[in-house]
């Protein structure tokens, strides 16, 4: 059986790429949706490797137990036509090649290999949640290196709708103050600090979840749900510091009205 360990492996990894890509929106949580072709090409060649490597593991235990049986029939033929002492030394030999097979091809490698499958069966039945509060947490306040300038005017009508950067990036550095006298709309996740500030967040990606970025804005007027949950605000902006500073980040919201939300199929914002 440890013949197809190799094959397994390659297919439990195949098959946990497509479940994400092919058959649902997971791969949302950790890359853009415009990666799902390169996803859906990769998972159908570990599944056709697969395959191939089984295809090559089965001819090879074929060939190696028909070599075996033509050993079986000419030593039995020796045996035969050679006298007592022959066939003595020949059941030693005998003897010597199960003795050494028994250390070569013991149990106990093939069971621990078996382990190795164990990543990427549970990869396929568990696939792991979209980045939360603790990454948001870890990102370093965010430093005004891209300067003050000003921003096109937002849409007509309130409350217009804004992905959290573009709300952080008008707060902190838009010389025209875009936002003040609007009412804005924000959705993510809560996340809060030791003091009880709490904060509506999104995690921004370029590509992948790996260069994620934190996105978020300081609710005020109305008590925090838990940690993780994804909420929908509306509310004004709140300014704070000089603009470009950091004591402008992050934006303050005054929100009026919160409504707790599903997380999106993609609870990441581009960058």
């Amino acid at each position: 059986m440890r013949r197809y360990g190799p094959a397994v492996l390659l297919a439990l990894v195949g098959t946990a790429i497509l479940r994400v890509s092919l058959f649902s929106e997971l791969y949302l949580r950790y890359v853009q949706a415009g990666l799902r072709p390169y996803l859906v090409v990769s998972g159908a060649a570990l599944v056709l490797l697969a395959v191939a490597v089984a295809g090559v593991a089965r001819g090879a235990a074929v060939h190696e137990a028909e070599g075996h049986g033509g050993g079986d029939g000419d030593g039995h033929e020796g045996g035969a036509g050679d006298g007592g002492g022959d066939g003595h030394e020949g059941a030693g030999e005998h003897a010597g090649h199960s003795h050494s097979d028994t250390h070569s091809h013991g149990p106990a490698g093939p069971r621990v290999a078996w382990f190795l499958t164990l990543p990427a069966l549970a990869l396929l039945l568990f696939p792991p949640p979209a980045l939360g509060s603790y990454s948001a947490e870890r990102e370093a306040v965010q430093r005004a290196a891209q300067g003050v300038g000003t921003f096109p005017d937002l849409p007509s009508g309130d409350p217009v709708d804004l992905a959290l950067g573009e709300f952080g990036s008008r707060a902190v550095y838009d010389s025209g103050r875009s936002l003040k006298g609007r009412t804005v709309r924000l959705t993510g996740f809560v996340t809060r600090d030791g003091d009880g500030t709490w904060y509506v967040t999104r995690l921004l990606v370029s590509c992948c979840a790996a260069d994620a970025t934190t996105a978020k804005a300081e609710v005020r007027g109305v008590e925090a749900p838990p940690v993780d949950t994804w909420v929908t605000v509306t509310g004004t902006w709140h300014p704070e510091g000089e603009l470009g500073s950091t004591e402008a980040w992050p934006p303050v919201v005054d929100v009026t009205s919160l409504r707790r939300v599903r997380q999106p199929d993609n609870p990441y914002e581009k960058r």
